[in-house]
């Protein structure tokens, strides 16, 4: 029987460490929950008995989160769950904590944020649970019930099979999840500027997908940015999908663009891979090819199944090189891959199969 997780929470609001610590004791898989009103504290109680996951705020007295996320994971890494306001600044601070070494992000706003928490619990608690299986590395080195988990099927139809149109615009649709904002930079900082066009579902929070981009933009050959309505999808650019909202593949006769939609939760994410990998396999068939990368849960293990049925080429990220292998698994398992790959060879891999299918 598996031991029951130890998670450290470290905030200075009274209010959020006892809506996180109600929220956290909802969970059988969660044992033990300590506080501590900074980071000064947490390192005494780090000390004294370490835990397995740190909730941890990002703006704090004595010392910021920032700061103290840099402290651990350079000396003793512990997967580290991020705290973070809605804000623009907000945003660019997570982008650094996702360089530091952070796991997994939730979304806090200034204002209620015991009741938003709590409005969240099920994705806190497999935020908190994901990160306690993430592999985590030395910084410079590489009672709820449970809310229905949709399909895709409530976002848009399944494809028909047997599409056997071919373009010479090729598409590649990429799902991750915990650990996917390093791969992805890995991964796209690789792409040459002729790249084929890309289609992203990462999992993140609204307003953290913007400031994503844009630092993806600033140092990628390939254009980077968030999608928007109705955006071509072109050789030499990657769209990721907007945090809370769904993004899908159309075609409109040789031209690919993109939907960005509202919608329910399916797999309990939005965006969801599922949805993003089910209209690439409706819209593009066998000019596809799909990437699964580090994560945790099986969103996109049953569009990516869909995709290979519709002729396309599709690739996992291997265990070795994952935070979480959980998403790439199960795509895995259901024998939805046909070649499983490190992360450094993802991107030659991917340009292979692009030039074989021209």
């Amino acid at each position: 029987m598996a031991s029951l997780l130890h998670v450290l929470i470290v905030d200075d609001s009274a209010v959020v460490r006892q809506a996180l610590t109600e929220i956290l004791s909802s969970d059988p898989a969660i044992g033990l929950i300590t506080t501590a009103s900074d980071p000064i504290v947490a390192t005494q109680k780090i000390k004294k008995q370490r835990p397995d996951v740190i909730t941890l705020d990002v703006e704090m007295p004595r010392m910021d989160g920032l700061s103290f996320l840099k402290q651990i994971m350079a000396d003793d890494p512990i997967p580290v769950v991020m705290c973070s306001s809605l804000t623009e600044k907000g945003a660019e601070v997570t982008m650094k904590a996702f360089q530091y070494g952070a796991v997994e992000i939730i979304n806090k706003p200034r204002i209620g944020a015991k009741h938003f928490l709590e409005e969240n619990q099920i994705i806190i608690c497999d935020a908190v649970k994901g990160a306690a299986r993430a592999r985590v590395r030395r910084l410079n080195s590489l009672s709820h019930p449970p809310e229905p988990k949709l399909t895709a099927d409530v976002m848009i139809d399944k494809p028909k099979l047997n599409i056997n149109f071919k373009t010479t615009e090729k598409i590649v649709a990429i799902g991750a999840s915990t650990g996917g904002t390093e791969a992805l930079r890995y991964f796209l900082e690789s792409m040459p500027y002729d790249a084929p066009g890309i289609v992203i579902v990462q999992h993140m929070p609204q307003h953290f997908t913007k400031a994503f981009a844009q630092r993806l933009d600033s140092i990628c050959k390939v254009s980077v940015k968030e999608a928007a309505d109705g955006d071509s999808v072109i050789p030499g650019r990657a769209l990721i999908a907007p945090g809370n909202l769904h993004m899908m593949l159309k075609r409109s006769g040789a031209r690919y663009f993109v939907q960005i939609k509202e919608g329910p939760l399916v797999c309990r994410h939005r965006p969801s891979v599922d949805v993003l990998f089910r209209s690439v396999a409706r819209y593009a068939g066998m000019n596809s090819i799909g990437i699964i990368m580090t994560g945790m849960g099986d969103d996109g293990s049953r569009g990516m199944t869909e995709m290979k049925n519709a002729g396309a080429y599709n690739l996992a990220q291997d265990e070795e090189s994952c935070v979480v292998f959980s998403m790439p698994n199960e795509a895995i398992k259901r024998n939805a891959v046909d070649k499983v790959s490190p992360l450094q060879n993802l991107p030659g891999d991917m340009m292979r199969i692009y030039q074989a299918r021209k």
